[in-house]
C-alpha cells in the first residue's frame, strides 16, 4: 500500500549543522567517511548480517560527522530494515513526541512508517503526534541525512519513525510498547539512538575535575559505555545521575537497553571535539561515540 504524505517536517538545521543543498551535503558526508577520524572509506557491499541498533552523535558534521560515519557504515552494509526508529533527546522542551509525517532534508523526503507510528501511539498515551516538538530540536534531524546517504540505493523505500523523549517519559512502559509494536508488526527494525557523551567545560556548566582533563574525560566515558555494553540499565541511570553527567541522550539510551535483548555491543570509534584541535587545552570538550548492537 502506498502511503500518501500530505505534509512533512522541513529540515530546520540545514546550513547550520550540515550543508543545505544535495550536492554539498553528499560531498560533506563523503568527507566524513574518508576523514582520518572516520572509517577511511565509503561503505562497501551489503554483508549477510543484521544489526539491531546504533548509537551515533548529533553535533555539527564538521565535529561529530566522522564518528557518525562509523555507525552509518554498519547500517549501509547491513540488511536494509523495514523501519528505522530514530530516538533523540529533547534538549530544550519537555516533550515526548513522534512525527507521523515525512521529514524533508536536502536529499529529499524520508517517509514515516505511518502504520507503525499509529500502532505505537495506540499503546502509549505519553507519546503525542506533534511536529512542533521537532522544530527547535536537532538531535533527530541530523541523523536523517546520514541515514539517507547510507541507504541511497533504496532511498525511495526508506521508512523512519522520528521520536523525541524527555526525562518525564516512563522508560519501562515505552520500551515495552516498542517491543510489542515491533513484534506485532513483524518488521525488521533498526533503532538509531542519537546522543553525544560527556560535555565538559564552562560552556556546558560541567567541570567535575580540572587536572588531567583529557584522561579523566576518556575514563568517565569509558565507564559509562561499560554499562551500555553490559545492558545494565539501572547501573547506567545511577552512574549518569549520581555523577551529574552531561550525556544528553541518556534517556534514549536507557530506552534502547530496555527494548532490545542483550547482544554483542561494539564501540566502533570514540573521540572528543577537543581532540580535533592540536592546540586544545580541553577547557571545553564534547565526546562522540559510535556504538553498534548486533
Amino acid at each position: 500500500m502506498i502511503e500518501k504524505v500530505m505534509c512533512m517536517v522541513k529540515a530546520q538545521f540545514a546550513g547550520q549543522f550540515y550543508a543545505d543543498n544535495e550536492f554539498d551535503l553528499d560531498k560533506q558526508i563523503t568527507s566524513c567517511f574518508e576523514d582520518k577520524n572516520g572509517p577511511g572509506d565509503l561503505p562497501l557491499n551489503k554483508r549477510e548480517n543484521k544489526i539491531k541498533a546504533i548509537i551515533a552523535p548529533h553535533a555539527g558534521y564538521q565535529y561529530s560527522g566522522p564518528a557518525a560515519a562509523w555507525a552509518y557504515k554498519e547500517i549501509a552494509e547491513a540488511e536494509f530494515a523495514d523501519v528505522y526508529i530514530i530516538i533523540g533527546p529533547s534538549h530544550s522542551d519537555s516533550v515526548n513526541v513522534i512525527s507521523t509525517k515525512g521529514y524533508e532534508t536536502p536529499f529529499g523526503l524520508a517517509r514515516t512508517d505511518q502504520e507503525f507510528a499509529r500502532a505505537l501511539l495506540e499503546k502509549n498515551d505519553e507519546l503525542k503526534d506533534d511536529d512542533r516538538g521537532f522544530l527547535n530540536e536537532h538531535s533527530v534531524e541530523v541523523q536523517i541525512p546520514f541515514l539517507q546517504f547510507a541507504t541511497k540505493d533504496k532511498m525511495h523505500q526508506l521508512k523512519i519513525l522520528p521520536m523525541l523523549v524527555s526525562s518525564s517519559i516512563d522508560i519501562s512502559k515505552l520500551a515495552l510498547d516498542l517491543k510489542d509494536t515491533i513484534i506485532e508488526s513483524g518488521k525488521n527494525v533498526i533503532l538509531i539512538i542519537s546522543s553525544d557523551f560527556t560535555h565538559y567545560g564552562r560552556n556546558y556548566h560541567h567541570i567535575p575535575f580540572s587536572t588531567d582533563v583529557k584522561k579523566k574525560i576518556y575514563e568517565t566515558d569509558r565507564k559509562a559505555i561499560e554499562f551500555i555494553e553490559n545492558f545494565d540499565v539501572e547501573g547506567w541511570m545511577s552512574y549518569v545521575q549520581d555523577n551529574l553527567m552531561t550525556i544528553c541522550g541518556f534517556i534514549p539510551i536507557a530506552i534502547l537497553l530496555k527494548t532490545i535483548k542483550p547482544c554483542k555491543v561494539r564501540l566502533e570509534h570514540y573521540y572528543t571535539s577537543a581532540d580535533l584541535d592540536p592546540d586544545s587545552d580541553y577547557k571545553n570538550s564534547v565526546s562522540y561515540a559510535a556504538i553498534i548492537f548486533e
